[in-house]
């Protein structure tokens, strides 16, 4: 029998992590952990202020974040988290192997106008700075990318379809 699914929705703010690792968690049946919930308060009072976070800043966050996925790892869980560097979901990878990444993407003016009309610490304003970090994931990288223009319970559609696909398979 497959193990219940553990994922990280990766992507830059504003691409809809959120709504879419409730829609997988609430069809899979796994708990479900936002990873802005994981920031330190000066870390969310850095972005709030319009600051980008280092890596120094990044690295505990990344941590606790691994953690939680380790402790699913038996049961099964989805995790939102921006993930954005090779670096940073190893870290993620480290602390529980299985992981899969559903790395969401899309247009820049569709995310800017997304991050405009919310609310949320992250300004519109660090929109370019987290285009320019993001690494994509890579071809060794267990994971799809997904574009932002279907609904969530689209793009969760097609991750099941693919995860199925691809049991026994690095992806």
């Amino acid at each position: 029998m497959k193990p219940p699914p553990l994922v990280v929705v990766m992507g830059i703010s504003g691409v809809g992590k959120s709504a879419v690792g409730h829609e997988l968690a609430d069809r899979d049946g796994v708990d479900y952990a936002d990873g802005d919930d994981f920031h330190s308060a000066s870390n969310i009072a850095k972005m709030s202020a319009g600051t980008p976070l280092t890596d120094e800043d990044r690295w505990p966050w990344l941590h606790d974040i691994g953690r939680w996925l380790a402790a699913h790892s038996e049961t099964g869980g989805v995790v939102s988290c921006s993930a954005l560097k090779r670096a940073y979901r190893d870290v993620l990878t480290e602390a529980a192997p299985r992981t899969v990444f559903l790395h969401l993407t899309g247009d820049h003016d569709l995310i800017k106008s997304r991050m405009e009309h919310r609310e949320h610490f992250m300004p519109a304003s660090l929109l370019e700075s987290q285009e320019k970090t993001l690494e994509p994931l890579q071809e060794d990288e267990r994971g799809w990318v997904f574009d932002i223009t279907p609904t969530p319970e689209m793009i969760v559609d097609e991750f099941l379809v693919r995860a199925g696909q691809s049991e026994g398979e690095d992806a």
